[in-house]
């Protein structure tokens, strides 16, 4: 796998999302998000980030688990939409962090494509 810059970018906020994610667990209040959530983004968070680290040496299969994390993560912030209580705030960090994801996700996925007579 070619490690071209857009790689690299997205790996770094790949990064930076899953320790957003790990970090949430402890400094949440169990409301916002629900523990149950905080705990899945924090799973999450640490698989995005054992990803990354092999996808920079590289693997294919890490950045397939980088962006398979990401797009669950990214789920775990759909209920923000359609909870009546959720603050305004929380719904606005939801959906700064599906879009950051996406971009992310579109920065990696292009480095999985096999590049004509280079593999079989």
């Amino acid at each position: 796998m070619n490690r071209s810059r857009t790689l690299v970018a997205g790996l770094v906020v790949a990064a930076l999302l899953g320790l957003g994610d790990v970090v949430t667990l402890p400094f949440g209040d169990g409301e916002h998000p629900p523990f149950a959530i905080a705990v899945a983004g924090a799973v999450l968070g640490l698989i995005t980030l054992g990803g990354v680290v092999l996808a920079w040496r590289g693997s294919r299969a890490g950045a397939v688990a980088v962006i398979v994390s990401r797009l669950l993560a990214g789920l775990t912030a759909v209920p923000a939409f359609f909870v009546d209580d959720a603050p305004a705030p929380a719904i606005g960090m939801a959906a700064f962090g599906v879009l950051v994801t996406l971009a992310t996700i579109a920065m990696i996925a292009p480095a999985l494509r096999s590049r004509a007579g280079t593999e079989v």
